[in-house]
């Protein structure tokens, strides 16, 4: 039986494969807002501390998406603070954990390069000039792809098998946070166009019952995505570690 901890996993993708795991034998841990808040540095430092031991899979999907730039209590954007900020945070706190079990994976719901839309606002992070939340949210599917460039070549020697994996259009409700008739609109799409979170759900499924061997693999919907693209630059993947391992040394 594998212990799965699941950032983002009561609802949503989160939740809809935290349902299939528990339901196909594992000990499933969902991580929900009651849990911790991951928009602070210092709740999720805190909580990784509560977790299990030995995990055999983290899986993170947690993200929180809105029209206002919203600033957190340590005064960091929300999107980054939970898209960015906690799934590095939560990486590299549970490596130990991790690194107990006999074939750790790491599976991030991320942006995987080929898309062409946002990119890394280096002199402005936090997006205190121009906020939109496509913006934030686009910065954040960028950051995330670095992440998993940035924890291979930091743990060249680790046995965890790091995935960043990108779904695709999902019916998970996002088009909530938007206003009429966009949200009308984007609704409209995802519930014709769109995957379910079911469907979505039994794809990482099966993908975690024959993960890839590779420390590094990344995927769009399950077509691999090649390594040497510039949205996994090894030189852009190590100033992001060092600037977020900088925003989180005192938790």
């Amino acid at each position: 039986m594998r212990t799965v901890v699941i950032a983002g996993g009561t609802r949503g993708i989160g939740g809809a494969l935290a349902d299939k795991l528990r339901r196909a034998g594992d000990l499933v841990v969902p991580i929900g807002s009651a849990d911790a808040d991951l928009t602070s540095v210092r709740q999720t430092a805190a909580l990784a501390t509560r977790l299990p031991d030995k995990i055999d899979v983290l899986v993170l999907a947690a993200g929180r998406f809105d029209l206002r730039r919203i600033v957190t209590n340590e005064g960091f954007e929300q999107t980054f603070a939970i898209y960015v900020l906690s799934r590095y945070l939560l990486a590299e706190r549970l490596r130990p954990a991790l690194e107990r079990a006999q074939t750790p994976i790491i599976l991030n719901l991320s942006g995987t390069g080929g898309i062409r839309a946002g990119r890394i606002h280096w002199d402005d992070l936090q997006l205190t000039r121009g906020y939109t939340m496509l913006k934030a949210t686009m910065q954040g599917a960028r950051a995330n792809d670095l992440l998993g460039a940035g924890f291979a070549a930091h743990h060249p020697h680790s046995q965890i098998r790091y995935v960043l994996y990108n779904p695709l259009f999902v019916n998970s409700g996002m088009h909530r946070q938007f206003r009429q008739p966009t949200r009308a609109l984007v609704g409209a799409s995802a519930a014709l166009l769109g995957s379910s979170t079911g469907t979505a759900a039994s794809r990482l499924t099966a993908l975690l019952a024959e993960p890839p061997t590779a420390r590094l693999t990344v995927l769009r919907r399950g077509t691999p995505v090649p390594l040497t693209r510039p949205e996994f630059d090894q030189s852009a993947a190590a100033r992001l570690y060092t600037l977020l391992a900088e925003l989180t040394v005192a938790s």
